[in-house]
């Protein structure tokens, strides 16, 4: 949805030299003020611009315990109690910091799970889909190396376990491990290099999110039909007010709840083991990443087999290669997701299957989740591969099947139709007709 020729028009002498130089006025006012957006659009649509300003809150709390940091493994945990004891304000920013990595994931989550539901990734938004894939990736690589910088005993092990995974890589595996860790072991190469890329990785994931919302506005947002706009001037409205204040409402209880997790539940989300110091002596009894990685450590620790050739001892793929294999396809597979559902349908709000096969999706994700805070003993495991096979027989079985069989209800001719329909009272004429 292209919002057409731009309306800008500099207000005094000044502004119309600039803009004859260096437009930037125009393409904020014609990106977030007069962008048209589909006029029917919900809440869910707010968690892009929650999104945007949760990435600038991070950069710039992160940017200030950098000040205060000391990446040294002699001194990390030491110098991150000094930032929450004698730095004015040090405890404010790093729980911020904390938790707003939490509320990001918390945030991003169910943005991707709203874009899942609406058919936000199809035609012709298969590259802005892939760019969120990306942003998602370099989240995670963000989100992991900054746990590792407390020193604590979760962040030493748990950088221990992961970076040891690398090794089942055939060929390149040592040296990737290598290059992570600066030596053979995590010691104080290891806390540089994590400190140094955690630090660039939020200007990269800016970047991207800078290519994002270009492609966004290129192509424009869906909306809750999954119906293109047809009408700009009677199915959209502008951006201001009517997308903002409907942002800014969602971004105020968003950070209410950020600000009960910061002053009030500051520890909720994290794990005690971290406010030990690392001790590479001294295995902690169940290491765990953080909660938003535990879905895909579940999917990680479910491969406890291997793979040979039949009626033979070769083994092709040993279960720590499946496992990581099987970590890493959970993501990419995510960049296929235009593809592999074949509906022309978008809305799952016209897909009644494909609307139940959604929720039973998510409710294994979050199975997975738990399941990832669980020890790899007992029934757990056997849980873990059972909801595994489930998770990529959603993308390559169960989506690519519902878009033959399925059949979708009835869609609106357009979005303003779709609005007309939910404003309009239904006439007693009407109601007495028997639904369809």
């Amino acid at each position: 949805m292209s919002a057409g020729h731009s309306t800008y028009n500099p207000q005094n002498g000044f502004m119309k030299w600039l803009d004859a130089r260096l437009p930037l006025p125009r393409l904020i006012y014609d990106s977030f003020v007069a962008y048209p957006v589909p006029r029917n659009l919900n809440g869910w649509y707010t968690f892009g611009g929650i999104l945007s300003l949760m990435l600038v809150a991070q950069i710039l709390t992160g940017v200030v315990l950098a000040m205060h940091y000391v990446a040294n493994s002699a001194m990390a945990f030491q110098s991150v109690e000094h930032i929450m004891r004698d730095v004015n304000y040090g405890w404010l920013m790093r729980r911020m910091h904390a938790n707003g990595a939490s509320m990001f994931f918390i945030a991003v989550y169910i943005h991707m799970f709203r874009g899942m539901y609406y058919g936000s990734y199809k035609n012709p938004r298969e590259v802005l889909w892939i760019l969120g894939v990306i942003i998602f990736l370099l989240m995670m690589a963000t989100a992991f190396m900054g746990y590792v910088l407390p020193w604590g005993q979760m962040s030493f092990w748990g950088a221990t376990v992961i970076t040891g995974f690398f090794t089942a890589i055939p060929w390149v595996g040592d040296s990737i491990q290598a290059l992570l860790l600066g030596g053979f072991a995590v010691e104080n190469p290891t806390l540089n290099r994590f400190y140094s890329l955690h630090y660039l990785l939020p200007f990269m994931i800016a970047g991207v999110v800078i290519l994002h919302v270009w492609a966004l506005h290129v192509t424009g947002q869906t909306n809750p039909t999954g119906v293109e706009v047809k009408n700009i001037k009677k199915e959209t409205v502008p951006f201001t007010p009517y997308a903002t204040i409907k942002d800014a409402l969602a971004l105020i209880i968003f950070f209410m709840v950020f600000g009960w997790f910061v002053f009030y539940l500051p520890d909720y989300l994290g794990h005690a083991d971290n406010y030990i110091p690392a001790d590479p002596l001294k295995t902690p009894t169940h290491i765990v990443p953080e909660w938003y990685f535990l879905p895909f450590y579940a999917i990680l620790r479910a491969i406890t087999f291997n793979i040979s050739i039949p009626f033979t001892d070769v083994v092709l793929i040993d279960s720590k290669l499946g496992g990581v294999i099987a970590m890493f396809a959970s993501i990419a597979i995510l960049a296929f997701l235009p593809w592999l559902d074949t509906s022309k349908v978008r809305s799952a709000n016209y897909r009644p299957l494909y609307k139940q096969f959604f929720w039973i999706f998510a409710v294994v994700c979050v199975l997975l989740g738990w399941l990832g805070s669980k020890p790899a003993e007992g029934i757990y495991p056997l849980l873990s591969l059972i909801f595994t096979v489930y998770y990529f027989a959603h993308f390559l079985v169960i989506l690519p099947v519902l878009g033959w069989v399925e059949k979708p209800k009835e869609m609106p001719a357009s979005i303003a139709d779709a609005v007309l329909s939910e404003e309009k009272p239904v006439s007693s004429k009407a109601a007495a007709q028997p639904a369809e």
